[in-house]
């Protein structure tokens, strides 16, 4: 059994999916304790359990402590199986963190996995949906991965409602070592729903002229709908590197787009080739890839740090983190 003090580093829910996703992977079991303890509210949240219900149902797992603002939690795996699911993670939980626990898990599973997934797609604390679409799932399909998401209706905090479709198939992963970004044009999408029509070009006009004050072309497609749920945002991609920004009441659309622009140019400075928020998404599949990995980022972020000590508790000494000319290098 492996044992994870859920107080180390950040101390957040990372922790817990990172490490429920190894356990279900390597079929160990995990015992975590001091869950969440330096946080407002301590303990499991609903949307962490949401996932360890939904892995626990996959591998018939033997589990204790599985209830809101618990502490303490046993997870016991059997082998994953796949399936075809419909899951409501209710209001607007994050679905981009639930599919954190469960992609890496169920690649290593012989089956198929279907789930069409409610919940908020685009809610502060969590990465945006369009990181899953434009960023982080293109780069695991470049490391041989089978998987495929689809956005069906967004989902905003408060009531949430969004929808996903996700297809993952067993997949054998490579290594991968994201080259130099020559082009820095930039991509992105400006969204927003139950709002005016001109909110979403006023986000993707104030991210343009930017991104333009320092000589970088953008292209945003705008998109505009009426759902149940209002809210805003924009996503802003190049290369292996990313900018996002939502909206909120009595903030300005103007705002909204400058710090996407903001939040993509400090990545977009540094001779970095991923972004800080790829970096920690990718060391659960850099550790589970054939061959060598190499990925650099700016700077080692507390989650950054805290997936690889969750990684190496179940698979040994696989990292290798190296400082070279201010920009840090993490290695397999």
């Amino acid at each position: 059994m492996i044992e994870i003090d859920g107080s180390m580093g950040e101390g957040g829910g990372q922790i817990i999916r990172t490490a429920i996703a190894f356990a279900t992977i390597t079929e160990t079991p995990v015992k975590i304790r001091n869950i969440r303890v330096g946080r407002p509210k301590p303990g499991l949240a609903m949307q962490h359990l949401t996932g360890i219900e939904f892995l626990a149902k996959l591998t018939d797992a033997t589990v204790e402590g599985l209830k809101l603002g618990s502490k303490e939690l046993f997870f016991a795996p059997h082998r994953v199986r796949g399936g075809k699911f419909d899951l409501d993670i209710k209001t607007a939980g994050s679905i981009t963190l639930f599919l954190q626990t469960v992609i890496p898990a169920l690649l290593d599973s012989d089956e198929r996995l279907e789930i069409t997934i409610k919940g908020g797609t685009d809610v502060r604390w969590s990465p945006p949906i369009d990181f899953y679409r434009f960023l982080l799932i293109p780069v695991l399909r470049k490391m041989g991965a089978d998987i495929e998401i689809e956005l069906l209706r967004r989902g905003y905090y408060p009531k949430g409602n969004g929808l996903v479709r996700a297809l993952i198939n067993s997949s054998k992963l490579r290594g991968i070592t994201p080259e130099a970004q020559m082009n820095k044009r930039v991509k992105g999408i400006s969204h927003a729903s139950n709002l005016p029509e001109h909110v979403v070009r006023r986000q993707a006009d104030s991210a343009e002229a930017k991104l333009l004050e320092h000589g970088i072309s953008a292209s945003i497609e705008l998109e505009s709908t009426q759902e149940i749920s209002t809210g805003s945002g924009i996503f802003l991609y190049s290369g292996y590197k990313s900018g996002s920004a939502l909206g909120e009441r009595g903030k300005r659309a103007e705002v909204v787009g400058a710090e996407a622009a903001e939040n993509i140019l400090s990545e977009l400075g540094t001779a970095a080739r991923v972004d800080i928020y790829l970096a920690d998404q990718l060391i659960p599949y850099m550790a589970l890839a054939e061959g060598r990995s190499e990925i650099s980022v700016r700077e080692m972020t507390g989650h950054l740090k805290t997936n690889i000590s969750v990684v190496e508790a179940f698979m040994g000494r696989i990292f290798d983190v190296e400082t070279r000319e201010g920009i840090i290098h993490i290695m397999t």
